[in-house]
C-alpha cells in the first residue's frame, strides 16, 4: 500500500503545481520507505562512543566498574547539515549487588538502559528499555588477576511514525492536504512492540597498571517478530559483537588506550578500531584530573577524533564524525558528533587506568 501510494504522489507532482509547494514532505515519505526497506534488516543505533556505552556493547559489561555503581548518559547527533539529523540518546545505570551473598572475589551486577531514537526528521521514532544482569569471577591470578563474566539482558522495543510530519496520497483533496483525513497506510499505525534477549561473554585481564578485556556478545538472540508492512515473515537479525580493549601505563602521567569493536546483524557489518593518550595532570594526593585525546576509524564512514576530561569521579567525552564515506563529496557535507559523560559513584580505580575507561 505505501508503494502504491508513493506512485500517485509522484504522478500526482506533475500534473498538479499545488505539489510544488509540498514537495519537502514527499522528499520525507520517499525517505521513510526507503528507511522502512532498510528496516527488514533491523539495524541497531550504534555509537561512535561505542567504549563510552557499555551496556549497548555487551550485557557481560554490566557492573565492571572502578567503583559500587556507575551512570552514563551519551547523545549522538547524526548527520546535520543537509538533512534533518539522526537524534540518539540514552541513560544507563549499572550497580555491584549481593556483595554479601557471594565470594569476595565475585561481582553481581544489575544494570538498566533507556534509549531514544529519532530518524527521518523525527517521522520514525523508536524506544528501548533494558534489563541486565551480569556474574563476574577470578579464575586465575599471579601478577594481576585473569577474570570471566557473564552477562545476560531484555530489552524492550517499541516503534511508531509520527504521521502529523507527513502528508498521503489519501489525503490531497484536490487543493492541497486535509491533515484530518485517514492515511490509508494501516501498515504503519501497527507496528507492535516486541521483547529481545540478550547475552555475552567477556575475559578480563587486570594488573597493576595494565587492563585488557576481550569480549562477544548477541543482541536479539531470540529473534524477535516484527510488524513492518504486515510482513507476517519479518523477524529482527541477531546482532553479533567482538570487543577487545588494552589500557597501559606508559609513564608516570602518561596513559595507552586502544579499543575495537566490530559487529554484524543481517547483511551490514562494521568494525571501529582506535586508540587515545591520557595526561595525567593532578599530583599524587589530588583530585583526578586527567586530559584524554585519541582518534578512531569507523570503517568505510568516518575518522573519529575524540577528546575528553576526568574529573574526580567524572568523565566527559566529545568526539565528531569526519566523514570518509561517499556522503563526503556532497557540496553540503553532513555532520556527526557525540556527547557522553560518566560518572562512578564510590570510586575506586582498579589498575588507575582513565584513558579513556572504555567499560570501567
Amino acid at each position: 500500500m505505501i508503494i502504491v501510494s508513493f506512485v500517485k504522489l509522484v504522478i500526482q507532482f506533475y500534473y498538479d503545481k499545488s505539489f510544488c509547494m509540498l514537495r519537502l514532505n514527499h522528499f520525507k515519505l520517499s525517505l521513510l520507505l526507503g528507511f522502512v526497506a532498510q528496516s527488514v534488516f533491523g539495524q541497531d543505533p550504534s555509537y561512535s562512543q561505542f567504549f563510552a556505552s557499555p551496556l549497548n556493547v555487551n550485557p557481560a559489561l554490566t557492573a565492571q566498574i572502578n567503583g559500587k555503581w556507575r551512570v552514563v548518559s551519551n547523545y549522538r547527533n547524526q548527520w546535520s547539515g543537509p538533512a534533518d539529523p539522526y537524534i540518539t540518546c540514552a541513560v544507563s545505570y549499572d550497580t555491584k549487588i549481593l556483595k554479601n551473598k557471594i565470594p569476595e572475589s565475585s561481582v553481581f551486577g544489575f544494570g538498566v538502559m533507556l534509549m531514544h531514537d529519532d530518524a527521518m526528521s523525527s517521522v520514525l521514532k523508536s524506544n528501548y528499555a533494558s534489563l541486565n544482569l551480569s556474574y563476574n569471577i577470578k579464575i586465575a591470578e599471579g601478577e594481576g588477576d585473569h577474570r570471566l563474566g557473564i552477562g545476560v539482558g531484555l530489552t524492550y522495543t517499541s516503534k511508531y511514525v509520527d504521521f502529523s510530519r507527513l502528508n498521503f496520497a489519501n489525503q490531497f483533496d484536490g487543493h492541497g492536504f486535509d491533515t484530518n483525513l485517514p492515511t490509508g497506510e494501516s501498515a504503519l499505525t501497527e507496528m507492535t512492540p516486541y521483547l529481545s534477549v540478550n547475552a555475552g561473554l567477556l575475559y578480563s585481564y587486570v594488573a597493576q597498571y595494565t587492563d585488557f578485556d576481550l569480549g562477544a556478545a548477541a543482541y536479539h538472540v531470540n529473534k524477535p517478530k516484527q510488524t513492518w508492512l504486515q510482513d507476517p515473515n519479518q523477524y529482527l537479525a541477531t546482532r553479533y559483537v567482538v570487543h577487545a580493549a588494552y589500557d597501559n601505563y606508559l609513564s608516570d602521567v602518561l596513559v595507552l588506550n586502544t579499543n575495537g569493536i566490530y559487529q554484524i546483524q543481517a547483511h551490514a557489518d562494521y568494525f571501529s578500531v582506535g586508540g587515545g593518550l591520557g595526561y595525567i595532570l593532578s599530583e599524587e594526593g589530588q583530585d583526578n584530573l586527567i586530559l584524554n585525546g585519541g582518534v578512531w576509524y569507523w570503517s568505510k564512514n568516518a575518522i573519529v577524533p575524540y577528546v575528553g576530561l576526568v574529573y574526580k569521579n567524572m568523565q566527559f567525552g566529545l568526539s565528531y564524525d569526519i566523514t570518509i564515506s561517499k556522503l563526503a563529496a556532497a557540496a553540503n557535507k553532513p555532520k556527526s558528533f557525540e556527547l557522553s559523560f560518566i560518572i562512578r559513584g564510590d570510586f575506586k580505580p582498579t589498575g588507575l587506568i582513565y584513558c579513556p575507561s572504555p567499560w570501567k
